[in-house]
């Protein structure tokens, strides 16, 4: 082991010394999988693997702004329901990754795993833009035999193996297994700020060769984001988070947003995945029955924060696992029916409380949902609203999704809200901070309240 892996290892085990101080601040969610300590973003490498499901993420242990050292951390669970911490698997502790080992997935192989990566690397010796000069994006790759210990790193692509016609930003490589071996994506931005997608092909997950480029005929966005791709009931679907997207009164309604093209990649074929605040780089997995999302609730460069939960410690979190399904309007996406085992006791309207989930049927346009004294959520003939009246938003305002919503499942977790309207069809994601967990309900509808128990932590 080198000083410099020795050094990053104990600097990890110093910042999770707090994780039972940081596990006991205010607003850290129940049914949410949320960092130890420090910050989280975009979940990796989704997986089932020797009958446990793996979800690694995005992880700064040190800082809950994002500052220190990004790698991977890692939970396992049998169920969904059931969480082990496995602590930080990848470190940024190579020359090739040494500014951080950025997003990527994870391949299946026998009873462990191929694990590949972006290693980040951003020269210091002058003044850079590091758009056109001064990064390296590296392309690694990581064997596990069990899953659990890694192996020795290996980078299959450097930044001068990749097409001329891009620029430094290239990263987060998405790799599946096909008939012909390995395919990958890679997210990119084009010379004249325009995003694509590179598509490399393998055959033995280790030496990849350029297949195409997959962008769209004019610019959408200068660049493409955590890419992804997978077939689903005879469709193709690639995924991608544009960046740069114009604001419209349904679409981009965030600095930045994130959505698939359905068997053809084109400008008028994009569907968002989530209308809210926050959510942003996704990634999908196949466990063997269905394809299931994780997303991370957050926002990069967002006007708005997340300042309640750094002050204890800690910011960001991931989505329910959201399982996927073909709909006649493109992909519907409903929480893994497992969590409907944590449902405790059906709560009256007059309870207060931080944790639950709200089911809501044959809803009557006009009908107003009043969440926490801070949010509400307005059912319109053409249109429901999410709004924020109180500073519990820390700058949040307000969300539109364009549908006729009959039915919704609203899921609070303290500092979490989750939205999905009919059956999926459309869902809002956003952070939230109150001061109290009141519920209001305005106008004609159905409606049952569950308490949510917490998901199970082993050390």
């Amino acid at each position: 082991m080198t000083d410099r892996e020795k050094d990053l290892r104990e600097r990890a085990a110093e910042a999770e010394k707090r994780r039972e101080e940081v596990a006991a601040g205010k607003y850290r969610c129940r049914y949410h999988l949320m960092p130890p300590v420090g910050w989280m973003n975009d979940p990796n490498g989704l997986s089932k693997i020797r009958g446990r499901y793996h979800v690694f993420f995005q992880y700064a242990p040190e800082s809950a702004d994002g500052r220190g050292m990004h790698g991977w951390g890692l939970y396992t669970s049998p169920d969904l329901l059931v969480w082990t911490y496995e602590g930080m698997k990848i470190y940024p502790d190579a020359p090739f990754d040494e500014d951080g080992a950025y997003s990527g997935s994870v391949v299946p192989e026998g009873k462990g795993f191929r694990l590949y990566y972006t290693g980040n690397v951003k020269h210091k010796d002058k003044a850079y833009d590091y758009i056109s000069d001064g990064r390296e994006s590296n392309t690694v790759l990581i064997r596990s035999e069990d899953g659990i210990v890694l192996g020795k790193k290996q980078v299959l692509l450097r930044t001068e193996d990749y097409p001329a016609e891009f620029t430094r930003h290239i990263r987060d490589p998405k790799v599946n297994r096909t008939e012909k071996g390995h395919e990958m994506f890679l997210g990119g931005r084009l010379k004249g700020d325009k995003g694509a997608v590179l598509r490399y092909q393998s055959a033995d997950g280790k030496n990849f060769s350029l297949e195409g480029v997959l962008t769209t005929e004019k610019p959408f966005g200068y660049m493409w984001e955590c890419p992804d791709f997978f077939r689903l009931d005879g469709r193709e679907y690639l995924c991608v988070s544009p960046q740069g997207m114009p604001h419209e009164r349904y679409r981009y309604q965030n600095r930045y947003a994130s959505g698939y093209f359905e068997n053809d990649v084109s400008e008028n074929n994009f569907r968002e995945w989530d209308f809210g605040f926050d959510f942003y780089a996704p990634q999908t997995f196949w466990d063997g029955t269905r394809r299931i999302l994780y997303g991370w609730i957050g926002m990069p460069d967002a006007p708005y924060d997340n300042l309640p939960s750094v002050a204890e410690g800690w910011q960001g979190a991931l989505t329910m696992p959201r399982v996927l399904t073909a709909g006649k309007r493109g992909l519907l996406q409903n929480p893994a029916p497992e969590l409907e085992s944590l449902r405790g006791r059906e709560l009256s309207a007059e309870e207060e409380s931080d944790s639950f989930e709200l089911l809501l049927r044959s809803i009557a346009p006009g009908t107003r949902v009043e969440l926490c004294g801070a949010l509400s959520l307005s059912f319109g003939e053409r249109e429901v609203v999410l709004r924020f009246f109180s500073p519990a938003g820390r700058g949040r305002e307000v969300r539109r999704a364009a549908t006729a919503a009959k039915c919704a499942r609203i899921f609070l977790d303290v500092s979490v809200c989750e939205i999905y309207l009919n059956d999926g069809e459309a869902v809002l994601t956003t952070r939230l901070y109150p001061e109290c967990y009141t519920l209001r309900i305005d106008g004609s509808c159905l409606c049952r309240r569950y308490e949510m128990l917490p998901l199970h932590y082993r050390e």
